[in-house]
């Protein structure tokens, strides 16, 4: 039976946000344990599109782990879902699908059946404008229409900090992946913006995730996205809440010494965080998370970081 650390909370207009935390440097095997832990089957019968983190090809944590996307696909078709579709857009410095082809991403696809949706080569048709209401954004962006109208979207995060301005790139900034990269230039927008970790949140408005896995068994702890200041953090972290995520992931780079930025303040004051929980994208409290475990030592772990959480509130 899974153990639970539960943040009690007491008021009943709350809801809680399950994040299931294996302590594993195998992810073969963490990301199925992590996903079980949940109790829950969003994407039976239904054809999923998978969003990874490939804004480059540089090693884990720098870009998804060949061994993380491999778990998560045949996870995914264990569970019943339809079919597996891949979207991604990669960074302004590789072409997508030179990214994808160094990741092994396409022999991967072909070996587990799955389709592979390269963004940057979407016409017109393959892109919808949406206007986050209320939002930093000048005139909103383009979001993939192959998200937009997608039966259930499963996303898989790294665990570091960002070294320019994002502060940390977790399930929140992974998204900016979905975002057009051509025609008017969103991503120079988003980048010389006073507002860039606000806009990161605005773009999570245009989905909701049925379940983000979030592979923390490397790090950078300062630096990234790309390359940084390594650590070995084993842990596999899964939910849909992708504030009571990133919240999570932030407390575990502080335990591991991170950056100014990612340590100043409460999480819930990080920029980022707060912009998430004022749009109603997830949890606005710690509280409000409940950390499923099923073993002593993930046990022991996730109790380090709920009193973390706690303690800096």
């Amino acid at each position: 039976m899974a153990n639970q650390s539960n943040f009690e909370h007491h008021s009943s207009e709350k809801t809680q946000a399950n994040v299931s935390l294996v302590r594993t440097g195998d992810r073969l095997k963490g990301v199925p344990a992590a996903i079980a832990l949940l109790k829950s089957n969003p994407v039976k019968g239904k054809a999923v599109v998978l969003k990874p983190n490939f804004n480059t090809a540089d090693p884990t944590p720098g870009s998804t782990h060949i061994d993380t996307l491999r778990a998560l696909v045949t996870t995914l078709k264990e569970m019943g879902a339809k079919s597996i579709t891949l979207a991604e857009r990669c960074g302004p410095f590789q072409p997508t699908e030179q990214v994808l082809k160094e990741k092994g991403v396409f022999e991967l696809a072909k070996e587990l059946g799955f389709d592979i949706v390269d963004l940057e080569k979407l016409d017109s048709n393959g892109w919808v404008h949406f206007h986050p209401r209320d939002g930093h954004w000048k005139d909103g962006f383009l979001f993939p229409r192959v998200y937009a109208e997608a039966e259930a979207i499963v996303q898989t995060c790294c665990l570091k900090s960002h070294g320019f301005g994002g502060h940390f790139t977790l399930s929140l900034k992974n998204s900016v992946g979905m975002v057009a990269g051509k025609g008017y230039h969103y991503m120079q927008e988003l980048h010389t913006s006073p507002d860039m970790r606000k806009l990161i949140a605005e773009i999570n408005t245009a989905y909701s995730p049925v379940l983000v896995v979030l592979d923390g068994v490397d790090a950078f702890t300062k630096g990234g996205p790309a390359q940084g200041t390594h650590a070995k953090t084993n842990v596999i972290v899964a939910g849909s809440d992708r504030v009571a995520i990133d919240a999570v992931g932030i407390t575990i780079l502080r335990m591991f010494g991170t950056t100014p930025e990612v340590s100043r303040g409460h999480v819930f004051e990080q920029e980022q965080i707060a912009r998430a929980a004022e749009l109603g994208l997830g949890i606005d409290s710690p509280e409000e998370i409940n950390l499923v475990t099923g073993d002593g030592d993930s046990e022991a772990f996730a109790r380090q970081v709920s009193d973390l959480l706690l303690k800096q509130r």
